[in-house]
């Protein structure tokens, strides 16, 4: 898959101390490349570099769902799985980027036919009362799979699975993987298991309780109420985002840096 360096912008989150001196260390290393705060994004791009954290990226992927664009990331924030490179990096990855020593992962992404809205990590479905545990009966290709008595339910794609759907108990998924996870919060029964179901199905998601409201909540950002049910699908598109040929850069190296898995406890 080609990059196209034509239409390169900088994004940063201006909430975040040192991200938009970064983006305009960034301009200097990209011909006629801008740089926009996270508020001010243009409608288009061929390539978009992002500075912040995994949310920045986050928001700049719903942004530019519906083109062919391709994004990188800067870590300033925390964990960064998908904002991968440091701040202290960018000569390194300037030269690999210009040099084509890169790949390009297509990452699949969430759908609501009922709201519009779409999401690269999650959506999560709480019942109308934010503070209290709900009723929701999920339905696969119409099929009642079960009923939950839980927090909210947590449809997340394979990029997802190591995000919220993690925290709650849901199993890593490879993003190669074209399949959802839809995982309960804190359900209020034993037998409430994560259920990993392929991109082609179709999911809705009905509750029995008065108001027949739902909150829906995209990537941890995007927030909506939904009346009577929810439908989520796989999107049409997918987000496309730029890895680095590095020694260490694959979904597996990333899961043991940053988890920190496979170190022996301290004695």
């Amino acid at each position: 898959m080609e990059l196209s360096l034509e239409k390169t912008i900088i994004v940063y989150n201006p909430e975040i101390d040192g991200a938009k001196e970064l983006s305009q260390k960034l301009c200097c290393s990209f011909e006629n490349s801008c740089a926009f705060s996270l508020d001010e994004m243009p409608d288009s791009a061929s390539f978009v570099i992002v500075v912040g954290g995994d949310g920045t990226l986050l928001k700049c992927a719903r942004k530019y769902s519906q083109t062919d664009a391709v994004l990188f990331g800067f870590n300033m924030g925390r964990l960064g799985f998908l904002a991968q490179a440091m701040p202290n990096e960018i000569e390194k990855v300037v030269n690999k980027i210009k040099s084509g020593d890169f790949r390009i992962e297509k990452r699949t992404m969430l759908k609501s036919p009922t709201t519009g809205a779409i999401a690269l990590n999650d959506m999560v479905i709480r019942g109308a009362t934010y503070s209290r545990t709900s009723t929701l009966n999920l339905y696969i290709n119409d099929i009642k799979l079960c009923s939950y008595l839980a927090d909210g339910l947590i449809i997340s794609t394979p990029t997802g699975s190591t995000a919220y759907a993690l925290s709650a108990g849901g199993p890593i998924i490879s993003p190669n993987l074209e399949c959802f996870v839809i995982v309960p919060i804190c359900p209020h029964t034993l037998n409430a298991r994560p259920i990993v179901v392929p991109t082609s199905e179709h999911i809705k998601i009905t509750t029995s309780e008065a108001p027949k409201d739902f909150q829906m909540t995209s990537d941890g950002q995007d927030a909506c109420i939904v009346k009577n049910e929810v439908c989520i699908e796989k999107h049409s598109r997918y987000s496309k985002l730029l890895l680095l040929n590095n020694d260490c850069c694959h979904f597996y190296d990333i899961l043991r840096e940053k988890l920190h898995w496979g170190i022996a406890p301290n004695k």
